[in-house]
């Protein structure tokens, strides 16, 4: 059968079952949007490149497969590398395809020419440059094989323009096989057998879990291992959702906007089992002072994160499901007693910092953004999908909306990429179109790449924007009020956009509060309408974010006012 390269790209996405690539059109690439156009895979075209992985992203968390994006060579490529390190923060499967210059000219400086291989190399999991057509479907399936397995994350395929015009007689590839990429995903039974034991012994334990148990699916094997060994849980923000938020044994967010309770129990446990996590600075703080007590345990299937950050004392290289799975049924051999009984003086203690330093908020005469976010729950009663943007209102989302499922928190946290929210919104919404999606923003954040609110109406898609609008860019602003002795260097958003206006002119609903009475009423008209829909909060000019661990210290050290 003779086949273009275009043409093979579109046969091999449909094998590995696309149906959704995010895009941009150009030069390089446009032998394959003249065959892309005559499949059914659906083709959403978004205003910036950056967005296109920004929304493949959202795409992949919310629907828990590989995004795909496509783009062509130069700026095209270049303006993805946001996207996709931010995806390699995160662990997120995304596939990128971009243009290049036909292979003869490529190291001539030809037009729209960059070396996209050497660019993305610090921020992909694997990248290609494929030099033949013979080559791309093979290259294609390992692409899928490497972005979904074990530890996931972007893989970038560089495509010359005359691969893809080649004609060449096609062969499928055979089974594929990475002889030098091989995960590890079941765990070494003596290493979790002593996990088991320490478990059983432990007095004041603690499980702080992370993305991993989300990208791994675990999240029922967790909970089954903290309600067998009555275990308080904590997770990271990208972990928010790995575990119930309303069980009673949740402790909230862990680290430098983590809960007190969260964080006192860090610093007082026995023994903390790392799940699926990367004891990051963010959560970590100061680290020769971080769980100084514990004895720690650290589950992850990326053998490299273990002890990168933090010493550990048994280390179980393995995939989070497989892990839990086999700790679970280990545990169910022991005799573990009445745990809860002794357990009880532990459980009493963290009862006792959430009832004197509860995560709370003063509602008076202002709008204040944690109250919005708060009936943004409620109305919602934990069921939408949320996204963010970053910054105060990514934290003010974490803390204030209570995820009982996985893959209901979709946000930057790695990379802390301001402008992700609202296409990674688009994509979550495509992945799931019968579900709510909201996009929590702040008033500079949203403008970073507004312009997808053209994508987002194209499409019909019903995407919401809460905008907790307080004219500054605010978690910078906080920084400047805290330690720089109120100096507000280029964070006032002096000159910021009528956004009502703004989402009238798109074509999108616009409305707006301004006193508290008018939060819920505004809540419920606009995330009830089928539109698009911004709404604007003016709130609380200088908020902060509470509790607060300032860097370089311990993380029971907090600022709670």
């Amino acid at each position: 059968m003779k086949l273009t390269g275009a043409q093979i790209m579109m046969k091999v996405l449909k094998e590995e079952g696309v149906d959704t690539i995010f895009g941009y059109p150009g030069g390089a690439v446009i032998d394959i949007y003249d065959e892309l156009e005559r499949t059914d895979i659906r083709h959403i075209l978004v205003r910036q490149e950056a967005c296109a992985v920004h929304a493949a992203d959202g795409y992949a968390r919310a629907g828990g497969r590989t995004g795909v994006c496509l783009v062509t060579s130069g700026p095209g490529a270049t303006n993805t590398v946001t996207g996709i390190a931010s995806s390699y923060m995160d662990s997120i499967p995304v596939v990128i395809f971009t243009g290049q210059v036909p292979t003869h000219l490529i190291g001539n400086d030809a037009f729209q020419e960059v070396d996209t291989v050497g660019i993305t190399r610090p921020c992909t999991k694997h990248n290609y440059l494929v030099k033949r057509t013979e080559d791309l479907a093979r290259i294609i399936k390992e692409a899928f094989l490497i972005a979904s397995s074990g530890r996931p994350g972007p893989v970038l395929i560089d495509i010359p323009k005359n691969v893809a015009a080649n004609t060449i007689d096609y062969k499928a590839p055979t089974k594929i096989k990475l002889k030098s990429y091989k995960p590890t995903y079941s765990p070494n039974v003596k290493q979790l057998q002593r996990v088991a034991d320490m478990i059983k012994d432990s007095q004041k334990p603690l499980i702080f879990a992370g993305g991993g148990v989300i990208l791994s699916k675990a999240s029922k094997e967790l909970t089954e291992l903290a309600h067998k060994a009555q275990i308080p849980v904590t997770c990271s923000l990208m972990g928010l959702g790995g575990f119930p938020g309303t069980d009673p044994l949740w402790l909230g967010m862990i680290g430098m906007h983590g809960t007190y309770r969260s964080n006192m129990s860090t610093g007082d446990c026995d023994l903390m089992i790392g799940i699926g996590v990367r004891f990051d600075d963010r959560v970590t703080g100061k680290t020769d002072a971080f769980a100084p007590n514990a004895k720690i345990v650290h589950i992850d299937i990326d053998p490299t994160s273990i002890r990168k950050n933090i010493p550990v004392t048994i280390p179980v290289v393995g995939d989070c499901k497989i892990t839990l799975s086999q700790l679970n049924k280990l545990l169910d051999k022991e005799d573990l007693g009445d745990l809860k009984k002794k357990r009880q003086k532990w459980i009493d203690q963290i009862d006792h910092w959430k009832s004197t330093s509860p995560q709370t908020y003063d509602q008076k005469d202002v709008i204040k953004p944690q109250y919005v976010v708060d009936k943004l729950y409620q109305l919602t009663k934990g069921e939408a999908i949320i996204t963010t943007e970053v910054g105060q209102n990514q934290m003010w989302a974490a803390q204030y909306y209570h995820f009982d499922r996985p893959n209901h928190f979709i946000t930057s946290g790695g990379l802390g990429c301001m402008g992700f929210g609202l296409p990674a919104a688009i994509g979550a919404q495509l992945a799931c179109p019968d579900k709510l999606v909201v996009d929590v923003a702040g008033d500079g954040s949203i403008q970073m790449n507004i312009q997808e609110m053209t994508t987002a109406i194209q499409c019909g898609l019903p995407v919401k924007i809460v905008i907790l609008n307080n004219g500054y860019l605010g978690m910078v602003r906080q920084w400047q009020q805290l330690f720089f002795n109120k100096r507000y260097v280029s964070t006032c958003l002096e000159c910021a956009p009528d956004f009502v206006k703004l989402a009238e002119a798109y074509g999108a609903v616009g409305l707006r509060a301004t006193k508290p009475e008018e939060v819920v009423p505004v809540l419920k008209k606009g995330l009830f309408s089928k539109k698009t829909v911004i709404m604007d909060f003016v709130v609380e000019k200088e908020e902060c974010v509470y509790p607060m661990v300032p860097a370089g210290a311990p993380v029971t050290e907090m600022l709670l006012v």
